[in-house]
């Protein structure tokens, strides 16, 4: 009887379904996911779409999951847990792309966060070229929230790194364009004093976060900022608050590596 009421005590706790890749050096993908969603006090469910061998310097191997399990995993997970909230990470393949849109499909009240990991921190990429149409189509229209960093809005819109704040704003608009609710524009490739993330969305003015710029740095920050965001929405907070509390998440985590 104790177990019984144990495993329903934990299908009412509000979970955050983590989709993406695994990093066997846990830096980032899955395993920063967890950590993060973890710290602020939720908990996890995961659908691994692919198991990678790597380092902190460089990606060794990728070992791809079938789509249908990929699916099979979301289902699974949603059926066992209270989801609130979908964090979408590395995807590989426009095959599990469509199935992870499928699922998504099934619930639509659930908010997804979709962080368009293309390539990893050492250069490797990490989704096939030919998949970055399907992602456009198919699954940031089913997306709360987009979350590129400025090489990754390039890539998607099919423009040079952005130059200036007229070029983000140019480029993320052309990716809202494609579907998705919102899009956070991440600064952090960018130069200057002042890290400035920008909101972007149909129904309001452009939302910057500004927080100083570290001279630390580290991996899994996409990761990590993505999962907060999640996790944030996960316990009913808006949009706008999730983001603040994610930046301010990521902002002490590189004060700890500066100092």
């Amino acid at each position: 009887m104790a177990r019984k009421d144990e495993a329903m005590a934990l299908r009412q706790d509000p979970h955050v379904l983590v989709v993406g890749g695994s990093d066997s050096s846990g830096g980032a993908g899955i395993a920063r996911d967890i950590e993060t969603i973890s710290c602020i006090g939720l908990r996890t469910c995961v659908a691994v779409t692919a198991v990678t061998v790597q380092t902190h310097q460089s990606v060794t191997a990728i070992h791809h999951m079938q789509p249908s399990l990929v699916a099979d995993q979301m289902r699974a997970a949603l059926r066992a847990n209270k989801v609130s909230a979908i964090k979408i990470g590395m995807l590989s393949a426009g095959r599990v792309i469509a199935a992870v849109a499928a699922v998504l499909r099934e619930h639509p009240r659930i908010p997804a966060v979709l962080d368009p990991v293309l390539a990893s921190s050492s250069g490797r990429q990490l989704l096939e070229p030919a998949a970055i149409g399907v992602l456009k189509r198919d699954l940031m229209p089913l997306c709360r929230l987009v979350t590129p960093n400025l090489v990754e809005l390039a890539i998607l819109t099919g423009a040079e790194l952005a130059a200036d704040d007229e070029d983000v704003l140019r480029q993320g608009r052309r990716l809202l364009a494609a579907g998705p609710r919102a899009v956070l524009l991440k600064g952090g490739h960018a130069i200057g004093a002042r890290s400035i993330d920008i909101l972007l969305s149909s129904d309001q003015e452009p939302v910057r976060f500004d927080m100083p710029r570290l001279a630390g740095s580290m991996r899994g920050t996409g990761c990590i900022l993505a999962s907060a965001i999640a996790a944030h929405l996960a316990m009913a907070k808006s949009l706008e608050d999730s983001v603040q509390g994610a930046k301010q998440r990521v902002f002490e985590q590189l004060m700890e590596v500066s100092t």
